[in-house]
């Protein structure tokens, strides 16, 4: 069972969603952070989260960081995070090196297997936490079509559109070769099947 979260203080959130419109994003703003917590809250109403305030700030501060292109998005993020807890919570208790090792699993998605963080609670966090990053996949299929426009969108002028579309095929034929797209049971067994058909769609369709 989940137990209750640390209330942000003032300011935290504007502050947060301040960084989210910096530069502009197609998707990566703070409207998915809120689809992001939707599931977070799926998950505390259901199998539940061990440490829920760690967990909900990796969720807030996961892409406060993000320039299409550069492979460091995640870290910096991380760092952001680690500085904004200190400077907004700094007697909560809250284990920030968990916060950051958190987001840094977020350059790596796909790249996991159900058994990789092992058997105990905390693992189960993980699995978790990723899989709400991931859950757009499984959206219905006009929400997964506006998903993947926008994220060609972010990287127009950033990098050449055939590359992109090379890799984003790529990563989402890899996803697809998987035998489990999501890590944990509690979204393998509600997403699983629809996001293999929005991969397939995708793959498949004309860019």
């Amino acid at each position: 069972m989940t137990a209750a979260v640390i209330a942000p203080p003032p300011g935290q959130f504007e502050a947060l969603e301040a960084a989210y419109a910096v530069p502009p994003r197609a998707y990566h703003d703070f409207g998915h952070v809120r689809e992001v917590l939707r599931h977070y809250d799926a998950v505390a109403a259901g199998p539940g989260w061990v440490q829920p305030d760690e967990v909900r700030l990796a969720v807030l501060y996961h892409d406060a960081v993000y320039e299409a292109g550069r492979r460091d998005n995640e870290a910096r993020s991380a760092r952001f995070a680690v500085d904004e807890i200190e400077r907004w919570l700094p007697g909560a208790g809250i284990d920030r090196r968990r916060v950051a090792e958190l987001i840094e699993l977020t350059a790596r998605h796909g790249q996991f297997g159900p058994h990789d963080f092992g058997k105990t609670a905390v693992a189960a966090d993980t699995r978790h936490f990723l899989d709400c990053d991931m859950a757009i996949l499984g959206a219905e299929p006009g929400v997964f079509d506006a998903y993947d426009r926008a994220i060609a969108a972010e990287y127009r002028g950033h990098v050449p559109d055939w590359l992109f579309r090379f890799n984003r095929r790529r990563f989402l034929k890899s996803l697809l070769g998987k035998p489990r797209i999501y890590l944990s049971d509690f979204f393998h067994e509600r997403l699983d099947g629809r996001a293999r058909n929005n991969l397939r769609r995708a793959i498949t369709s004309k860019r």
